[in-house]
C-alpha cells in the first residue's frame, strides 16, 4: 500500500524547513508567509536496516524499501476555509493524504514573524493557540462540505462516502529549540496538549544540517544533542503506530524489499500488494522470521530447525515476516 502524509502547518512554523530536511526536495523555506503556495510532494524510502542485512545474505545489491509520500501543502490561517491567505486550496490536498502531520512551532524566536505578526512569550500558549487555528480551520472546513452534501442529497438521496478532513487521523510534530530536545517537562506538557494523538519532538535547523549527511552520520550527530532518531525516523514510527502499518518483506537473488500492510492483514491479502494475481491465485505462503534467519544464518538453516512454515489463507501476517508466496492463475 502506498502511504500519503499531509504536512500542515501555519506559516512560519518550520514546516517546510522539516519538509525539506525530509525529502531533500528542495522546498522554498521563506520567512514570510504562504512560501509554500503549490504542494511540494516528496517520495521518500522507509528507512530499513533489516534490507542491509538481507541483501549481504542473499547477495544482491538491489534493495527495494517501502516509501511514504510527504505532501507539503500550503500555509494555512485563520479565516482559510473562507478565503483568507490561500483559501481553501488545501483542502483537496488534504482529503487524497492518509494522515496529517501538523507541524507546531514550539520554540520563542522574535526574528521569526508568526502569521498572525502577535509576540508570544509562553510556548504553551503558543502552541495551543496554533493547535486551535488549524483545527477549527479543518472543522470549518468539514462543515461547509456537510452542507453541501446535505444540499445535493435533496436532489439525489444517493449515499456518498465523504473522508472528512477531522476524521483524519492526525500526528503532531512540535518544533522546539535545541533546548527543548532534552527538556522532559516541556514535552510532557506539550503532548498532554494533544492526548491521545501520537507527538513527536523535532529541531527544523538541526534537521536542514543533516540534510547531507548518511543515516550513520545523522545518528551520531542526533546522539551528540541526547536525540535517538531524525524527524524522518521518529514520523515514520509515529505514522505506522497511528494508522497501525507493518512491514513484511521478500528476499531473493534478484532483489530484498520490504512492503507495508495493515496490521491484521492475512497472507493473501500481504500477497496483493505485490500484485493482484497472487491474491486473486493465492494457494499458500512459505514465511520464517527475519531474526530467525539472521540467528541461522541461512534459509536452509532455519528450514532445519524446523522455523520455516508454510501457511495458508486464514494466516495473519507479523512484522518481520519473510515471505515467498505460491499461487496458480488459471487463464
Amino acid at each position: 500500500m502506498n502511504l500519503k502524509i499531509g504536512i500542515v502547518g501555519l506559516p512560519n512554523v518550520g514546516k517546510s524547513t522539516l519538509f525539506n530536511a525530509l525529502t531533500n526536495a528542495g522546498a522554498l523555506a521563506a520567512n514570510y508567509p504562504f512560501a509554500t503556495i503549490e504542494p511540494n510532494v516528496g517520495i521518500v524510502p522507509v528507512p530499513d536496516e533489516r534490507l542491509d542485512k538481507l541483501a549481504e545474505m542473499y547477495e544482491t545489491e538491489k534493495k527495494v524499501p517501502a516509501t511514504v509520500e510527504f505532501v507539503d501543502i500550503a500555509g494555512l490561517v485563520a479565516g482559510a476555509s473562507k478565503g483568507e491567505g490561500l483559501g481553501n486550496k488545501f483542502l483537496a490536498h488534504i482529503r487524497e493524504c492518509q494522515a496529517i502531520c501538523h507541524v507546531v512551532r514550539a520554540f520563542l524566536n522574535d526574528d521569526i514573524v508568526r502569521a498572525d505578526q502577535e509576540v508570544e512569550t509562553d510556548i504553551l500558549k503558543q502552541a495551543k493557540d496554533d493547535i486551535d487555528i488549524i483545527n477549527l480551520e479543518l472543522q470549518l472546513a468539514d462543515d461547509e462540505t456537510k452542507e453541501k452534501i446535505a444540499a445535493k442529497r435533496k436532489k439525489d438521496p444517493a449515499d456518498e462516502n465523504i473522508p472528512f478532513l477531522t476524521d483524519k487521523p492526525v500526528i503532531y510534530m512540535f518544533n522546539v529549540d535545541e533546548n527543548g530536545l532534552v527538556d522532559e517537562e516541556l514535552k510532557t506538557k506539550l503532548k498532554a496538549l494533544v492526548e491521545p494523538a501520537e507527538a513527536i519532538f523535532v529541531n527544523a535547523k538541526l534537521e536542514e544540517e543533516m540534510s547531507d549527511m548518511n543515516r550513520t552520520e545523522r545518528k551520531e550527530f542526533l546522539e551528540s544533542y541526547g536525540v535517538k532518531d531524525d524527524a524522518l525516523g521518529e514520523l515514520i514510527k509515529a505514522a505506522y503506530s497511528t494508522l497501525g502499518l507493518q512491514s513484511f518483506l521478500t528476499a531473493g537473488k534478484k532483489e530484498v524489499r520490504a512492503w507495508t500492510i495493515k496490521k491484521g492483514a492475512t497472507a493473501p491479502e500481504a500477497a496483493g500488494t505485490i500484485h493482484t494475481d497472487f491474491e486473486r491465485g493465492f494457494i499458500a505462503a512459505e514465511v520464517m522470521k527475519y531474526d530467525d534467519l539472521v540467528e541461522l544464518g541461512s534459509e536452509q538453516n532455519v528450514k532445519s530447525a524446523g522455523k520455516l512454515a508454510t501457511v495458508g489463507k486464514t494466516y495473519i501476517m507479523e512484522e518481520g515476516d519473510i515471505v515467498e508466496f505460491k499461487f496458480n492463475v488459471s487463464k
